[in-house]
């Protein structure tokens, strides 16, 4: 009996873990050029799970293939491209770490900065090298840098452009989708919806309720679409680092007024800060 008992508690305390929320994934914001320390992609993954674990999510990133230059960008992957404005990189940066996030069931999304690059170009060239990954969903483009090299500019997308990338996309998986990144309403293509995440990564707030205000407003503009927020910015530290767990309530707080939120990334200018390499442990 004592042994039967022990099975029946077991079963009932696995029975009682919900399954994680497929509609919402956490994680973190990654790039090139954003983390002080890179410990590599076993702490990431293991920064990628923690994250989820604070919200029942399945563990996702944004994880960034490309470094702004001059006029252009740079692929931080070896390439063979025709516009003169891509640059290419000698070795990979992103094979191991979407290896692992293809073991550990991750959701990832490529992301480019373009500049005046081609936008269409540099998708097929992510995802012609990545799309083998059934850790990637789609790619993403950080506005700002679109036909700009001011990060507090871009130009506006409009439906023909966003369609047209998410075309393009698309020709790799049929399923994937296209996320659009700035903090200003007006750069979002102003009717299309479908296959589109709207991200918004603003920052320099007073306190976490001017943040979750202005996000609020961006969830409503594009309801019922899915959003997504990039926060933890060394300039909102002076409210957030008071926080107890700065990335559950910041989290908690934005779902509790943006229903149609669909991601949460910590960004990764902070993340050694909140957590730290030699304690975050592990994904298995």
């Amino acid at each position: 009996m004592k042994h039967l008992f022990l099975i029946v508690f077991f079963a009932a305390s696995c029975a009682s873990v919900p399954p994680p929320r497929r509609d919402l994934g956490a994680g973190f914001r990654w790039s090139p050029t954003g983390p002080k320390y890179n410990p590599g992609h076993d702490y990431w993954s293991g920064v990628g799970s923690e994250m989820a674990s604070r919200f029942n999510a399945v563990p996702e990133t944004v994880w960034i293939v490309t470094r702004k230059r001059d006029d252009g960008t740079i692929l931080n992957f070896p390439a063979t491209a025709r516009d003169p404005l891509v640059a290419t990189s000698l070795e990979d940066a992103n094979e191991a770490a979407l290896n692992e996030f293809d073991r550990l069931g991750f959701r990832v999304w490529l992301q480019i900065e373009p500049r005046h690059a081609d936008v269409e170009e540099l998708i097929h060239l992510v995802l012609g090298r990545y799309c083998h990954h059934p850790s990637v969903i789609g790619i993403g483009v950080d506005v700002e840098w679109y036909l700009s090299t001011n990060p507090d500019a871009g130009e506006a997308v409009t439906d023909a452009v966003a369609a047209a990338w998410l075309t393009a996309a698309r020709r790799h998986n049929k399923q994937y989708r296209l996320f659009l990144k700035h903090w200003l309403i007006v750069k979002m293509p102003p009717t299309m919806r479908d296959g589109l995440l709207f991200i918004d990564d603003s920052q320099i707030f007073p306190n976490l309720e001017a943040m979750v205000d202005e996000f609020a407003a961006w969830g409503r503009a594009f309801a019922p679409a899915p959003v997504g927020y990039q926060f933890g910015y060394p300039s909102d530290r002076h409210w957030w680092s008071k926080l107890e767990d700065p990335p559950r309530e910041i989290g908690q707080a934005i779902l509790a007024r943006v229903p149609n939120t669909t991601g949460l990334y910590w960004v990764d200018f902070t993340v050694n800060d909140i957590f730290p390499p030699a304690r975050t442990p592990i994904a298995e």
